[in-house]
């Protein structure tokens, strides 16, 4: 590490809230993992009024450094909903400079095991981005918007690839593709034909579609357990109720689009409630008994 920065880093490390201290470098001339920042130091804390707080830095005259200071309850949202994966980067190629409690280090063998219950949750959120964009790129094509379809389809094929290393028991990293080579050559052959094949954009549309729509059919029950788990400790539950759930909250925009998915699919049922308007009723969910 640079002689500019000690300092920095031993001020955090210093700091009874800090838990760890993570050092990443800029390898390539173009670094999407650093923002094409010279160096990253990636501090983790127990708790902060801004759950992220970052800082930049220049020294000897043209490099630069970034300083993100984030809060452990902010890193397991994000690795659970996957909005900033250079995290799963960060942890496992870094340099770890600090570690209170071997804090740092658990956490990444945490993340390579990879505990049950984090597992199906993150399933869930995943399947739940996938089955929105397959809708979509469905949407877009029935609307002859081909290209619009196309990139929908390719966020499904991402999630895909996502999902399916989860339930190998594994955390997806950035380059999710090269990841999954060694776990599902099946998916992976599907992306490749899916983006390198010669025909017309509408025919690798048709072609795919059928397929999509059998794999998630096969992965919907797995998929649905988090959420299904969740709901049963109630006996019915309104929208607002289960946007309100701390636990269902990492579903986010998708939460509303899932349940109905769910609904279509017989696992939950509607229980309809008389309102003060006659024949209108209060819509209310609970999960179907077997």
């Amino acid at each position: 590490m640079d002689l500019h920065l000690r300092p920095i880093y031993q001020e955090r490390a210093s700091d009874s809230n800090t838990l760890g201290v993570i050092l990443v470098e800029k390898i390539d001339s173009v670094s999407p993992i650093t923002d094409n920042f010279d160096t990253v130091l990636f501090i983790i804390t127990k708790d902060n009024e801004k759950p992220i707080f970052t800082k930049h830095y220049s020294f000897d005259n043209n490099k630069k450094a970034v300083m993100h200071t984030i809060t452990e309850k902010q890193i397991q949202k994000w690795l659970i909903v996957g909005y900033n994966k250079k995290i799963v980067d960060w942890l496992f190629y870094g340099k770890v400079l600090f570690d209170r409690n071997e804090y740092v280090d658990t956490l990444k063998k945490n993340l390579k095991n990879y505990p049950f219950e984090g597992r199906q949750v993150k399933l869930g959120v995943e399947f739940a981005k996938m089955i929105r964009r397959y809708e979509e790129s469905k949407v877009s094509f029935d609307a002859r918007d081909y290209f619009d379809a196309y990139n929908h389809m390719i966020e499904v094929l991402h999630h895909l690839a996502r999902q399916t290393i989860i339930q190998q028991g594994r955390y997806p990293e950035v380059t999710v593709w090269n990841q999954l080579k060694g776990y599902n050559v099946e998916v992976y052959n599907l992306y490749e034909k899916f983006i390198t094949s010669h025909k017309e954009i509408k025919e690798r549309l048709l072609e795919i579609f059928d397929i999509i729509k059998m794999l998630i059919e096969e992965s919907v029950e797995e998929s649905a357990q988090h959420l299904l788990e969740v709901m049963k400790q109630k006996a019915h539950w309104s929208v607002q109720q289960l946007h309100e759930d701390e636990e269902l909250n990492v579903y986010s925009v998708n939460l509303e689009f899932f349940v109905e998915f769910l609904v279509e699919k017989g696992y939950i049922e509607i229980d309809r409630i008389e309102t003060k308007s006659p024949g209108v009723f209060h819509r209310y969910y609970t999960v179907k008994k077997k």
